[in-house]
């Protein structure tokens, strides 16, 4: 009896926390391939939102290089054309989801983050290049 108690409290407060967080919007992310054709076609702007010791292991060629932690000294440099969409992308994508939700926040509304990150990148083999040689 108990046991079913502390199950059905838990199951309550997981429900209710749910409600409390941000809704995900089918419009707040995409996927890996879509994010790669976009990119190399000129369609949208990839931010690579990663610190400069992960850039340095390698980046999606002509990626913007942004990284988190100097975003809010550097908004000027995230595109505000919408018919542009801009995407984010991290190692996992836990920090590209977060800094999507701060600059909805703060208007951009073109803005998604890239499902996989580019672990997965690496992952399947795609092209990466050096920072400093992109």
């Amino acid at each position: 009896m108990a046991r079913r108690r502390i199950t059905l409290i838990a199951m309550g407060l997981a429900l209710g926390l749910a409600a409390c967080s941000p809704a995900s919007n089918a419009n707040d992310s995409v996927s890996l391939e879509t994010a790669r054709a976009e990119h190399e076609a000129g369609r949208a702007v990839l931010i690579d939102i990663r610190e400069p010791a992960e850039h340095a292991t390698g980046v999606a060629q002509k990626a913007q290089l942004l990284p988190m932690r100097q975003l809010g000294a550097r908004f000027s440099e995230i595109p505000t054309d919408p018919s542009k969409p801009v995407l984010l992308i991290c190692n996992t994508q836990n920090r590209s989801s977060a800094t999507l939700e701060a600059l909805r926040e703060k208007g951009y509304k073109h803005v998604r983050y890239v499902q996989g990150g580019m672990s997965e990148w690496a992952r399947r083999g795609w092209p990466m290049t050096k920072p400093d040689a992109h």
